[in-house]
C-alpha cells in the first residue's frame, strides 16, 4: 500500500491481544509515538515490560474520554464492534481507524495475494500457500489464519510473496489495499451482529478490490450471488471458478479438475472430502494458476493434503468408524456442507451459541443422519431439528460428554461427524478450544475403554 507514514505519528493501539501485540512493536519500529489502550490491566510479561522499556505508553480502560484529538490513527483490534464509544469518538473527530495488517502492509513491497470470504478461508489460504511452497516460491502466509501480519512483514523482501487470509473485520481497517491476486471463495450472511446488514458486510468483502487496478486479478465464485455485481464493479481482470461444468477458469468434469484448460489431476486422486472442499480446491487452484504455480505442483499437494484442523478434519478411523472435527462450522452454511459431504450413516453432534439461527434450514441435509447428539445454548433447537425428521436423538452438556456418548452410537462403517453449525461462545473461548475438547474427549474415551 505504501500510503500510510507513522514516523514521528502518534498512534494509539486498542486492544491488547496477539495483533495489538504485534502491532505495537511493528509501529515502533516504524517510528511512531505509541500509546496501548485496554479494557483490563495487562499481563506482567516479557512483551509487556520490552514495550514499555521502549517507551510505549500504556492505559487501562477503554473509555471514550481517553482519546484525545492529537491522535494520528488508532490500530483497533479487529473483534472491537465500531459501535464502541471510543471507535465512535475517533470517527467524529476522523482520526482514521485501521487493523493491524494496514500497519503491516504500509511498507511492504512484494507479490500481495489476498483471500476473504464466509466459509473456506483458511483452507483455501493453507492450499495456496502449499502450492507455492511446493513450485519454490518464497511465500509467507498469514494474517487471519493465525499469524499477525506485522509479525512478519519485517523480514520480506520485494522478491517475496505475502499470502493473508483476511476477515471482514479486518479489511474495514485497511484503506486502499490493492492485491496483486485477491479471492473471494464465497458470501453467506454472516457477522449480522457486528456489520448490522448483509450489504454491510458485502461491502466489507468488496473492499479487498475495490481498489485494485486493471492489471490486477480478481478470483470469483461463479456461483455466488454477488459475483456479477463485483466483476461489474472491479477494474481487475476477473477469473472465475465453479463447482459445475462450466467453462469456467478452474471447473471439473466427470472425472477431472481442471484449470485453465489443463487437467490437473483425477477427482478419485483428491484427499479432501466434500463439496465445500472441491470449492476450495478450484478456488486454490485457479489462484496458483494466476501465480505461475505448474500444475504438477498442485497435484503433489492435492494428493497428500489432508486439510486444516477443525474444518472438516478427519481425526482418525476407529473401529471401522470415521471421526471428523468440524468445529470451525459456526454456521448453518458450513454444517449444511458438512452434512453432505457424506453418503455412509451419520452420527452427527451439535449445539452451541444462539445467534436466532433457523436450524430448520438444516433438515433437508440430513437425509444421511442416523442419530443427532445435541448440545449448548441451541440444544433444544438441535433437538426440534432432530425430532421434525424423526431421528433419535440425545442431549448432553457439553463436547466433553458428547464425544464419548458418539463412540457409544457408531457402528462399524458409520461417520461420526462433528459439526455445531454454531459459534462456540457460550461454553469455549474459540472453536479451536471446542475442536481441541473434542479431539480430546474421544481420544480418552478410546483409551478408558481399552484399560
Amino acid at each position: 500500500m505504501g500510503q500510510l507514514v507513522f514516523n514521528e505519528k502518534k498512534v494509539l493501539v486498542f486492544g491488547w491481544a496477539r495483533s495489538g501485540k504485534a502491532a505495537a512493536k511493528r509501529l515502533l519500529d516504524l517510528g511512531a509515538k505509541v500509546t496501548v489502550i485496554n479494557r483490563d490491566p495487562y499481563p506482567d510479561d516479557t512483551d509487556y515490560q520490552q514495550l514499555l522499556a521502549a517507551g510505549v505508553e500504556f492505559v487501562i480502560g477503554d473509555q471514550a474520554e481517553q482519546l484525545l484529538p492529537d491522535f494520528a490513527y488508532i490500530v483497533k483490534n479487529p473483534g472491537i464492534n465500531y459501535d464502541h464509544p471510543l471507535v465512535q469518538k475517533a470517527l467524529a473527530l476522523k482520526i482514521p481507524i485501521l487493523t493491524e495488517v494496514a500497519v503491516a502492509l504500509s511498507t511492504f513491497q512484494g507479490r500481495l495475494i489476498t483471500v476473504t470470504g464466509s466459509n473456506g478461508k483458511t483452507t483455501t489460504t493453507s492450499l495456496i500457500g502449499e502450492m507455492l511452497k511446493t513450485a519454490g516460491v518464497s511465500v509467507t502466509v498469514a494474517g487471519n489464519i493465525g499469524t499477525p501480519v506485522c509479525e512478519v512483514v519485517g523480514a520480506l523482501k520485494s522478491s517475496d510473496t505475502l499470502l493473508l487470509e483476511l476477515s471482514s473485520f479486518q479489511l474495514l481497517g485497511i484503506p486502499a489495499i490493492q492485491p496483486d491476486i485477491a479471492l473471494i471463495t464465497n458470501i453467506f450472511t454472516n457477522h449480522i451482529d457486528y456489520h448490522k446488514t448483509r450489504e454491510n458486510y458485502v461491502a466489507a468483502k468488496f473492499r479487498i478490490t475495490k481498489n485494485q487496478r486493471p492489471d490486477q486479478v480478481l478470483v470469483l465464485n461463479a456461483q455466488g450471488a454477488d459475483s456479477p455485481d463485483f466483476a461489474t464493479k472491479t477494474a481487475a481482470q476477473v477469473y472465475e471458478f465453479s463447482r459445475q461444468e462450466s467453462p469456467t477458469f478452474a471447473h471439473v468434469n466427470q472425472t477431472d479438475l481442471i484449470v485453465d484448460g489443463q487437467t490437473v489431476l483425477p477427482l478419485n486422486q483428491i484427499r479432501l472430502v466434500g463439496p465445500q472442499n472441491l470449492e476450495n480446491i478450484l478456488a486454490a487452484v485457479a489462484v496458483a494458476q494466476l501465480a505461475g504455480v505448474p500444475t504438477t505442483a498442485m497435484a503433489a499437494v492435492l494428493k497428500s493434503f489432508g486439510g486444516v484442523p477443525h474444518r472438516l478434519q478427519h481425526l482418525f478411523d476407529r473401529d471401522g468408524v470415521a471421526y471428523y472435527n468440524d468445529s470451525k462450522a459456526t454456521d448453518i452454511e458450513a454444517t449444511q456442507a458438512a452434512l453432505d459431504s457424506f453418503t455412509k450413516p451419520t452420527i452427527w453432534l451439535a449445539g452451541g451459541l444462539d445467534r436466532g439461527d433457523d436450524l430448520m434450514r438444516l433438515a433437508p441435509n440430513l437425509k444421511h443422519v442416523k442419530g443427532v447428539i445435541a448440545f449448548g445454548q441451541t440444544q433444544q433447537k438441535v433437538v426440534e431439528l432432530a425430532r421434525s425428521q424423526h431421528l433419535p436423538v440425545i442431549t448432553a452438556i457439553d463436547v466433553e460428554r458428547a464425544a464419548p456418548m458418539a463412540i457409544k452410537l457408531a457402528q462399524p462403517g458409520d461417520v461420526v461427524l462433528f459439526s455445531p453449525a454454531a459459534a462456540s461462545w457460550d461454553q469455549y473461548d474459540n472453536f479451536e478450544v471446542r475442536g481441541e475438547v473434542y479431539t480430546k474427549a474421544l481420544q480418552e474415551a478410546f483409551e478408558q475403554g481399552e484399560n
